[in-house]
């Protein structure tokens, strides 16, 4: 799940991504109004956070463009001013729910869950991702291969989520990184090696028909075993 953070406090950002990036998200953190209009007008995330005072742009003015663009992807509003009114105001602007700030990362984590479960509707139906007797279900965190539960970190259930979106397509390192890691390098180590083990541990062992496959030279695939073809990601 892609969500955008935009809050100009680079300490508030810093720990709040964090503690989604641990939770299984994929953040992208934008410091000004500007740039968080700019990214969420041409990207497709599933969730907006958004400070409400930021420099050169506010945020109620950042969520009222995008509402009259069309752009209907939840948001939640940050905001150190917490009267009825205020609250009252940021919903009116286009803000889906509020959160005043100081808040607990664990309230903040609720409320992205129960906006994400809003948007996706029946989470049994939309927000579950299959492939063969492999299923993950995105807003549960659950992942299960014939009928069995599979526990992971939230690493490698961002990992699995990230190939499942991408069935028969082999993704490359660099792709990895940047969507899984948020790395624009690669820091030469074992990092993703290990973690495609032990993921394909986790999903693959006890199974006489492996799902996930390394490429060499190429990358990663997760495939149906009843598919032969495979193909580049773009």
């Amino acid at each position: 799940m892609q969500i955008l953070l935009v809050e100009d406090d680079v300490e508030a950002a810093r720990h709040v991504s964090h503690g989604l990036q641990e939770a299984g998200y994929v953040v992208q953190t934008c410091v000004t109004g500007p740039k968080g209009l700019a990214a969420a007008s041409s990207t497709r995330f599933d969730l907006l956070i958004v400070d409400r005072m930021l420099p050169q742009l506010d945020g109620l003015a950042l969520i009222a463009a995008l509402r009259q663009h069309s752009v209907t992807t939840p948001v939640l509003v940050l905001s150190a001013l917490g009267t009825v009114d205020d609250r009252v105001e940021g919903l009116r602007a286009g803000g889906d729910d509020y959160l005043v700030k100081p808040f607990a990362l664990a309230e903040l984590l609720a409320r992205v869950e129960a906006l994400l479960r809003r948007a996706l509707g029946d989470v049994h139906h939309v927000g579950v991702l299959k492939l063969a007797d492999l299923e993950l279900n995105v807003i549960a965190r659950r992942v299960t291969r014939g009928g069995r539960e599979i526990a992971l970190t939230a690493r490698e259930f961002q990992l699995l989520e990230y190939l499942m979106r991408r069935v028969g397509q082999v993704v490359t390192r660099t792709m990895l990184l940047e969507a899984v890691w948020n790395l624009h390098f690669d820091p030469q180590t074992n990092l993703i090696d290990v973690h495609i083990s032990r993921l394909r541990q986790a999903i693959d062992r006890g199974h006489d028909v492996p799902l996930l496959h390394t490429i060499r030279g190429a990358g990663y695939v997760i495939k149906d075993p009843g598919s032969e073809s495979t193909s580049r990601a773009p």
